[in-house]
Order: structure tokens, then sequence, then C-alpha cells
């Protein structure tokens, strides 16, 4: 599924809790950890936590530094998605996640924008991990919001 816009295998599979303040949040299976290509085209997905009303958000998950990083898929200048092409993230080294609409380029570990017009201003973060040969991410309210 890698750089096809479409779901991930399994995506929207909620599991692990209820997701309410003081239990296990619920997860959201992605995508089998072998369609993430270090410094390669990303997994879009659809995520949806308590705070965002329900309503699903456009949403992706990259590999950087060997380890699966997860955001929403909103450029911290304007509320656009990121992707120039459905799961095309990253720039052509593989070092930068980019904006296609207004150029900003950000850190994939940390999702810091360090060029362009929203520079300083960051990513909305999501948990993810790895296991079990799979990537899923935690259905909760966004780091760094």
């Amino acid at each position: 599924m890698r750089g096809e816009g479409g779901r991930g295998k399994g995506e929207g599979d909620r599991s692990g809790g209820s997701g309410c303040a003081g239990g296990a949040p619920a997860w959201i299976d992605v995508c089998a950890s072998g369609d993430l290509v270090e410094g390669g085209d990303g997994v879009r997905f659809e995520w949806g936590a308590p705070g965002e009303g329900g309503r699903p958000v456009p949403a992706f998950v990259v590999r950087f530094d060997g380890r699966p990083r997860a955001y929403l898929n909103r450029c911290a200048h304007v509320a656009m998605e990121l992707d120039w092409l459905p799961g095309r993230f990253f720039d052509d080294a593989g070092l930068y996640l980019v904006c296609a609409t207004h150029g900003a380029m950000y850190e994939p570990d940390s999702g810091q924008c360090v060029a362009g017009p929203c520079r300083g201003a960051a990513l909305a973060a999501l948990r993810c991990e790895e296991s079990g040969g799979r990537v899923r991410v935690a259905a909760e309210p966004p780091s760094g919001r």
C-alpha cells in the first residue's frame, strides 16, 4: 500500500482499550512494518480520537532513523495535506518531510519546521509503535497541540 494513498492493511482496527483518560488508548493498526522503507513513501490513513469530534482526520506514517513516525497530515502553516502525490512526504534525499503547497520542511523525527513559512512550528505528532511486524498508532490526542 505504500505511496498509494490507500488504507493500510487492517486500517481502522481499533484495539487495546477504551481511549479514555486513565485507561489504555485504543490503537489503529495502520500497516505492515515492511510497508515503510527508510526515507521512502509513507502510508496514509484516517485517524480519529477524542477531541476531534470522532471525525476521521488524514494522517500518515513514515520510517526515519529506523523507527515509524506518525503525524496528522496537516501543514503547520495552513491546514493543507503535505504530500504532493499520495504517500510522498519526503524530499528527494529522504531527509525532510516537505509540504507540497508551501515548501515548508520538517524534521521527520520531531515534526519541527526548519524552513519555510511556518519555521519554528511543528506537525502534530501521533504516538505510534511497531510490534509483531505491524505499525499502529494510538487513538489519543496528538502531542504538540
